[in-house]
């Protein structure tokens, strides 16, 4: 059973964490999708413009690879704070 300090530090870096992965999610997807749409389209990919790109699979392939980068980061914190699962 972990301390109430050890608690209230492992919630903090927890809730940090999704904090910083919600804000990039953000940006991806309400602004490269939405207000940056017209500039981003000056990129061509494949013939597309990013900004199409970005408004029809970027958020969700960055939502993706997000959940990967969440799990991997949570497992180094369980790990930090002694709370990881073998």
């Amino acid at each position: 059973m972990m301390d109430k300090e050890k608690l209230e530090a492992y919630w903090k870096k927890n809730l940090s964490v999704i904090r910083n992965i919600l804000i990039i999610w953000f940006v991806v997807s309400y602004l490269f999708g939405i207000l940056f749409y017209d500039a981003l389209n000056a990129i061509k990919i494949g013939g597309y413009g990013l900004g199409f790109w970005f408004a029809n699979q970027g958020s969700e392939v960055i939502f993706v690879i997000l959940i990967f980068v969440y799990t991997s980061i949570m497992n180094k914190v369980d790990r930090e704070f002694d709370v990881h699962e073998d």
